[in-house]
């Protein structure tokens, strides 16, 4: 049997992280502050970017200091070091009373996982700071409000085999693993992300390309999970391969945090192995510019220069990004990556999120601070997913004020208001409207037939029947 269908990605064999030796003792004020000011600087030259930001640097030198660069920069390390563990991120930063609480009654909750690179974005010392609440526990998780669900998108009602979500006609969502590298606290999958319920076995796989086989309207497919890039180049090759083999699937994207998380996995030999499949389209998950670092645009570019077009979907977070020079800083950074900002989610309403959901106003104020106030392109659809598994739907501010007569009302992005013309075509009486040809009703075809000279009524006669 081909050795790529044993292939499967998992947990690191050990539970205890290998960040911080037993011995060693925790970093001193002046260090943590010296994290805190480390922010990574953001290049335009993919040639001149440093091989490490700043950040990363710092963070290294104090927590890893036997570790060489080249293993801080391969992804396999990375992931063998994530922290997951009280024991061991409270030895990096300086936790809240909320946090450690929240992170000591966690129980099957959705599990901490942060790479050591991410960690070196977070704020050392302030338990505000937006990065860090995306990924560090917070009791606020333990409290569930009126409206908000474990599955509030219906995933599983609309799966007709494990790992197959089917809600719109054409499309499919393909859940490959529930693993992730780093786990997201506003995780829409957290019921089950992270638990080892959907495991990248070969006989699942076969079982969920075999729907996909038998169902020919399928025409996309999005690889989804957990993370498709947390599996090893050959389970991810062999899967692409077999969705290839399918006539009817066009269209295949992967989704993926990997650039803003871990970009260390964007290897040369990934790269090689995805322009196989082409055409590849690669939806990526960027949250706050802290998170352009030297490092994601390294790995955005290589991405981009396989040809592999790249779309952002970024959720709308109370005190993460829930502002217009933030969003706006972001979205220009991520074209700069050559990264197109694509959706802006409303945050989902899972199970004790409320304290990450923003009101759909505050949505629609950003997307106005963005329109007209920058490139189109830096525009992102806002968008909910509709609670209940109603699908994307876009929402836009009101530009649209009415109408005056003939013209339409519109308003721009200064808030003027411009006239354009749109008359109100009348409702004509089906006969009269039937009759009409090139301009002309028939009552006046034939009286301008009858006031014709009689010549010319004999031509056009002969013309008639001749032809």
């Amino acid at each position: 049997m081909n050795d790529a269908l044993n292939v499967a990605n998992s947990e690191p064999p050990s539970t205890r992280s290998e960040v911080i030796q037993e011995d060693e003792p925790p970093p001193s004020p002046a260090v943590l502050h010296q994290f805190n000011e480390a922010r990574p600087p953001f290049l335009l030259n993919a040639k001149k970017l440093a091989r490490m930001s700043p950040a990363s640097r710092a963070y290294k030198r104090a927590f890893h200091k036997e570790t060489t660069d080249r293993e801080w920069n391969d992804w396999h390390w990375q992931v063998k070091n994530r922290l997951r563990s009280l024991e061991h991120i409270e030895k990096v930063i300086e936790l809240s009373p909320d946090e450690r609480a929240a992170i000591e009654q966690g129980g099957s909750m959705l599990p901490i996982g942060i790479t050591p690179y991410y960690m070196s974005l977070l704020s050392r010392l302030n338990a505000r700071q937006g990065l860090r609440r995306t990924v560090i526990p917070s009791l606020q998780e333990f409290v569930r409000l009126p409206g908000e669900a474990d599955d509030p998108l219906a995933e599983d009602s609309h799966s007709p085999v494990p790992g197959i979500v089917h809600r719109y006609p054409d499309r499919i969502l393909f859940l490959v693993l529930d693993y992730c590298t780093t786990y997201c606290r506003y995780c829409t999958r957290s019921r089950v992300v992270g638990h080892g319920e959907i495991t990248a076995s070969s006989a699942r796989l076969e079982q969920a390309l075999d729907y996909i086989r038998r169902t020919p309207t399928i025409r996309d497919v999005l690889l989804s999970g957990g993370d498709p890039l947390s599996l090893k180049d050959e389970k991810l090759d062999w899967i692409l391969t077999k969705l290839r083999e399918i006539p009817h699937v066009e269209f295949v994207r992967i989704g993926t945090k990997m650039p803003a998380v871990l970009p260390q996995r964007i290897t040369p030999e990934l790269i090689k192995m995805l322009k196989k499949h082409h055409p590849l389209w690669m939806s990526v998950h960027f949250l706050h510019p802290d998170e352009c670092t030297p490092e994601a645009f390294r790995a955005c570019s290589k991405l981009a220069d396989a040809g592999i077009p790249l779309g952002c979907q970024t959720v709308l977070l109370k005190g993460v990004n829930d502002d217009v020079e933030t969003m706006k800083s972001l979205m220009h950074k991520l074209l700069l990556m050559r990264v197109r900002p694509y959706y802006l989610y409303q945050c989902d309403p899972i199970s004790g999120s409320a304290h990450f959901r923003t009101t759909v106003q505050k949505g629609l104020e950003i997307i106005q601070g963005l329109r007209g106030h920058t490139t189109g392109y830096a525009v992102p659809q806002y968008v909910i997913d509709a609670p209940g598994g109603g699908g994307k739907i876009p929402l836009q501010p009101e530009y649209l004020v009415g109408r005056e007569g003939d013209h339409l009302v519109l308003k721009n992005f200064e808030g003027k208001t411009f006239h354009y013309p749109d008359p109100v075509v009348p409702e004509r009486p089906p006969v009269a409207a039937e009759a009409e040809t090139n301009g002309y009703s028939r009552r006046s075809a034939l009286r301008t037939l009858r006031e014709a000279p009689e010549d010319l009524l004999s031509n056009q006669g002969h013309l008639c029947h001749s032809g």
